[in-house]
């Protein structure tokens, strides 16, 4: 990982626009949304898989692909995949809580990767592909415990190391950076594009009290 000594410099605002509503939902991509909404950003690989895998659960609001998690201030995609900014690629997940609980989502974000594999998925290597869980309220940081510590034993017993998921506030994660439009809902604008998610077919357990 890069230092924030060794970190690009930045700048104070987006180089280029980002799209005010989500191509396939219809709803805003930074709000304001439904009173009682609440927010996780997850990474978890290559961004356009997992934000596709996301926006297609019930409950869900919004999603958007973006960066967090580093240090350069309003980053391009250019300088994320140098190394350089310490970011990684992350999907911002906006949902009703009452409909989606915090439980159910991690563990639709652990089953969708591998969070043994440190920095890379599959074929796509580098800090920027790390996983990660960037919470924004108690519940969703006890969740993100709770199914890491359920989940952790299914794999050493299918094979699989040690989890290696960066997990803490997003406040302490640092500001959640928009993607440029085109990395946007991007399986929706490119159907055929390439971009997997790398399950290990391993299911993440109900984590027991």
């Amino acid at each position: 990982m890069v230092t924030p000594e060794g970190a690009l410099r930045g700048r104070d605002a987006y180089p280029y626009a980002v799209p005010e509503r989500h191509a396939v939902l219809g709803t805003p991509l930074a709000g304001p949304w439904p009173e009682g909404t609440e927010v996780i950003h997850l990474a978890l690989g290559c961004f356009w898989g997992a934000e596709k895998e996301m926006w297609q659960l019930p409950g869900v609001v919004t999603t958007a692909a973006g960066y967090q998690g580093g240090y350069t201030t309003f980053p391009t995609y250019e300088e994320v995949c140098t190394g350089l900014t310490g970011h990684t690629e992350a999907v911002l997940v906006a949902y009703d809580p009452t409909v989606l609980s915090a439980t159910e989502l991690l563990r639709t974000f652990w089953t969708l990767h591998d969070p043994t594999q440190g920095f890379r998925q599959g074929n796509d290597v580098g800090t920027q592909y790390r996983s990660a869980i960037y919470t924004t309220t108690d519940e969703q940081a006890e969740a993100a415990r709770a199914t890491r510590e359920a989940f952790e034993p299914e794999l050493r017993r299918n094979g699989y190391g040690a989890i290696t998921t960066e997990i803490r506030p997003a406040a302490d994660a640092g500001l959640f950076y928009y993607a440029e439009d085109y990395h946007q809902q991007y399986l929706h604008k490119v159907p055929n594009g390439y971009c997997p998610v790398h399950s290990t077919g391993v299911a993440c357990p109900v984590p027991t009290a």
